[in-house]
């Protein structure tokens, strides 16, 4: 019995399915799956190839941009405006009429000063960025400024 349903079903199958039309039908469609599959890879592809020759331009320009920089620097340091300048670093030279004040180093009361106001600035409380937001925004701060004064 069951060999014959086997065989009704495939007779069934053959005779409805398998027919001319279908299977043109299925060609016409794998042949258009892989028109648009190849269209997709293309595409990639050409993204991927614009995109490295985006990055290729963006770093001409960058090279375009520093090779300006070096110019405007090598005709900057042939003028006598740098050579002056340098003159007077290197060698500590003025003007006439100028005069070089040279400052000793700090002594241990100033860093002693420095060391305390750095101290006290972080001691401060660290109040929170929306604490600071709402503060700016209504004038949380303004009577303690108004006390301060």
């Amino acid at each position: 019995m069951k060999k014959i349903n086997i065989r009704r079903v495939l007779y069934h199958v053959r005779h409805k399915y398998f027919t001319m039309n279908n299977v043109v039908i299925a060609v016409a469609f794998i042949i258009a799956a892989s028109w648009i599959w190849g269209a997709l890879g293309m595409m990639e592809r050409n993204y991927k190839l614009q995109k490295v020759l985006d990055l290729k331009k963006r770093e001409l320009r960058l090279v375009d941009l520093q090779t300006q920089n070096l110019q405007f620097q090598k005709r900057y340091y042939q003028t006598d405006e740098y050579k002056e300048l340098a003159v007077r670093q290197s060698l500590g030279l003025g003007r006439p009429g100028e005069s070089v004040l040279v400052l000793p180093a700090n002594s241990e009361e100033a860093k002693r000063v420095d060391a305390q106001a750095a101290a006290q600035t972080a001691a401060l409380p660290a109040t929170s960025n929306l604490e600071q937001w709402v503060n700016f925004l209504f004038g949380g701060y303004s009577h303690s400024l108004a006390q301060d004064s």
